[in-house]
């Protein structure tokens, strides 16, 4: 059985990762997606399970300690991490798997996971995303001024991805996705891998 494709949507925050996963499954609900653990708290509308698997320090730690996650990373004092135990059987059972997760987790995957697909999803402009970010109302001014300066840095690492998108219009950014997800499984690249990992049983 060929492999699935593990699909990194990533970049920094206020994007608009979310709603392009959301439009992307919607169309494609063949894709499986890999729901992350937090100990941040949930947001107003957010479900365990569905949104986050959210959960305290002291069980993310353990779980850090057991190698139960793909990636983690510390962002704004929150754990985030990617399962990996379903990641890895959902991709062994030939299905496709599809990560939303930030710059720092996603150049992790890309260590253990090469051969994944990487998408950096970026803002028609620095102006759009303070925008987004201050459209949220959740945060202070001083965390505001925290993540627009993160995502500064995150912006210069775009390079470090197989492909950049910038997020104009949903549909036309899952179009684009669409079209990447097709190329990818048509590449003489990803057939050498396939058959090597045949060779190899």
């Amino acid at each position: 059985m060929e492999k699935g494709l593990l699909i990194v949507l990533s970049g920094p925050s206020g994007t608009g990762k979310g709603t392009v996963c959301k439009a992307l499954l919607k169309k494609h609900p063949e894709i499986a997606l890999s729901v992350s653990c937090t100990t941040r708290p949930p947001r107003a509308g957010e479900v365990h399970g569905k949104h986050y698997f959210f959960m305290d320090r002291e069980d993310f730690e353990k779980r850090i300690a057991e190698g139960a996650f793909l990636e983690y990373a510390n962002v704004f004092s929150n754990f985030y991490g990617t399962p990996r135990g379903f990641v890895e059987e959902t991709l062994a059972q030939g299905k496709d798997v599809l990560l939303e997760i930030d710059v720092q987790g996603a150049l992790q995957v890309k260590e253990s996971a090469p051969d994944g697909v990487f998408i950096f999803l970026i803002p028609p402009s620095m102006e759009e995303l303070e925008k987004r970010i201050r459209s949220r109302a959740t945060e202070t001014e001083e965390k505001i001024r925290e993540r627009l300066g993160k995502a500064n840095a995150e912006m210069s690492l775009m390079d470090k991805y197989d492909y950049v998108i910038v997020n104009d219009e949903v549909d036309r950014v899952v179009e684009k996705i669409e079209s990447i997800l097709t190329a990818e499984k048509l590449s003489v690249k990803r057939r050498k891998i396939s058959n090597e990992r045949s060779d190899v049983k």
